[in-house]
């Protein structure tokens, strides 16, 4: 929710790019003229109220396309998850690029990815520059730079699982010509310095918010992203980490799993028991853009152009359609499906029954998570996008420390609520040391339980599997399908971005 006319769940912020730090001085005296309309970047940061309006402004480019508004639903169509779906050939032909494999360094998708997180990350630094000499309460001082460290953490960590080696920016830019020399630093380094800014974020946030300060990182926001930081690195130590910063999590946040699977994807509960960090979203105040404060997800991933009236406004685009094998895959009795999940004979809240196929969707399915229903303005959902919730952070501890008696309550617990158990007692669905391959039955429980949540195609990455699954072999998966290309437009640019293998 977040105050202070700030565009994230409620207002607007009219000095992003202030705060991004992209007004640069020049050397020619007719154009170093005072503002008139507007703060400099020297200016800018002298109050309290500016300095929370900075910190919102790096919160708000999750928001905006490169981010959960458009670039992210793509790494789901490179998974075994889904695939493009849209209007046929000429369709969504950076999706198409995506899911077969055939990514060229001018996708404008990758390209927005890489420029939204840096942006994300510009503001960050701004806010971790400027905001230390504000003389302003202390706490709240200290919670500003608590955020702009969770949350360019966060970014770095996109970044670096998508590109490898980035440029580990730390501090603006003090002129265009430094910015457009930055080199790649090496994966290990960036880790290094994700962990740093997470660990010295769990210091300075606090355990929770009330009001319309509802959805700011807190405290077990940075510790579960921690978890999963170290997760995802994997050595025999990273892995003892994340085990640790789960259990804090687990203990001390005071959250629990909604007894409803369902409910983490309500408006009316967003921000609720089991959320640990959301992307906001808020409806009502622009639409047909991906750069606003409203989600278009509810339209792009709608049944295509189906109903009368349409099921979504305008009809939707049918994107990111769930794959036969899937959907196929989930056990007798698991409620996830029915949450997750349109098939054939679905009833849509105004009683019109989903379809056995739709244009580019010959099996009838589409994603249901996230459906917001047939709103008054387009591409403008107020539904928002879960980025950690306790959920994840038990299947983290369950995967950190094997099947243990602690790793199988953890993945239990999360089976129990899936197929309408009680969470805490032992049931028929549980796991058992005796389960075979415990970290591919973790790694299948994540699929499901996570499932277009945009985590799919990192879990195959870290694990391996996206090499060697034969539905992506059979798309095109290559060798080199790891990482994405360095986008080429910041190449033309900045030469001393080297290219990653086989772009």
């Amino acid at each position: 929710m977040l105050t202070n006319s700030i565009v994230l769940k409620k207002k607007t912020l009219g000095a992003t790019l202030l705060a991004l730090g992209l007004l640069t001085s020049c050397s020619k005296d007719y154009l170093d003229l005072t503002p008139r309309n507007a703060a400099s970047t020297e200016t800018f940061y002298q109050s309290q109220t500016d300095a929370i309006q900075a910190t919102n402004s790096v919160y708000s480019q999750l928001q905006q396309t490169g981010m959960f508004n458009h670039a992210l639903w793509g790494m789901d169509m490179m998974s075994d998850n889904s695939f493009v779906g849209g209007g046929g050939a000429g369709d969504g032909i950076e999706f198409q690029q995506l899911d077969n494999f055939t990514i060229p360094s001018s996708n404008p998708v990758i390209t927005e990815h890489f420029q939204r997180a840096y942006l994300g990350i510009g503001a960050a630094n701004q806010v971790l520059l400027r905001v230390p000499g504000i003389s302003m309460d202390a706490a709240i001082k200290n919670r500003c730079l608590g955020e702009a460290e969770f949350l360019r953490a966060l970014y770095y960590f996109y970044l670096v699982r998508a590109y490898g080696d980035v440029p580990l920016v730390l501090t603006p830019a003090k002129s265009p010509a430094e910015a457009s020399s930055v080199t790649r630093t090496p994966v290990a380094a960036v880790y290094t310095q994700i962990v740093a800014d997470l660990t010295d974020a769990i210091t300075k946030l606090p355990n929770s918010y009330t009001g319309d300060d509802l959805g700011r990182a807190t405290k077990w926001s940075a510790a579960a992203l921690l978890a999963k930081v170290y997760l995802t690195r994997g050595t025999p130590a990273d892995l003892a980490n994340a085990a640790t910063q789960a259990r804090a999590v687990i203990a001390g946040s005071g959250k629990s799993l909604w007894p409803n699977y369902a409910d983490n994807f309500k408006v009316e509960t967003e921000n609720g028991q089991e959320s640990l960090f959301e992307v906001q979203f808020k409806s009502g105040l622009n639409q047909y853009t991906l750069d606003g404060p409203g989600s278009a997800i509810n339209e792009f991933w709608g049944a295509r152009f189906f109903g009368s009236p349409y099921v979504v406004p305008s009809g939707g685009y049918g994107f990111n359609i769930p794959e036969k094998e899937f959907v196929d895959g989930y056990e007798t009795g698991d409620l996830r499906k029915a949450a997750t999940i349109f098939v054939p004979g679905d009833r849509y809240p105004d009683g019109q029954i989903q379809p056995a196929s739709l244009e580019g969707d010959p099996n009838g399915y589409n994603v249901r998570k996230f459906y917001a229903g047939n709103l008054s303005t387009i591409w403008d959902s107020p539904l928002n996008v879960p980025v950690l919730r306790l959920a994840e952070v038990y299947l983290i501890l369950a995967e950190a420390v094997g099947p243990t008696a602690e790793g199988l309550e953890a993945i239990n617990k999360v089976r129990r609520r899936a197929f309408g158990l009680p969470i805490g007692s032992p049931s028929a669905k549980d796991l058992s040391a005796s389960t075979p391959n415990f970290t591919a039955a973790v790694l299948r429980e994540r699929r499901y339980e996570l499932a277009f949540e945009m985590d799919r195609w990192y879990d195959l990455k870290r694990t391996g599997e996206l090499f060697r699954l034969p539905s992506l072999i059979a798309k095109g998966v290559k060798s080199t399908s790891g990482l994405l290309p360095i986008p080429q437009a910041e190449r033309d640019i900045n030469p001393g971005l080297t290219q990653n293998p086989g772009y």
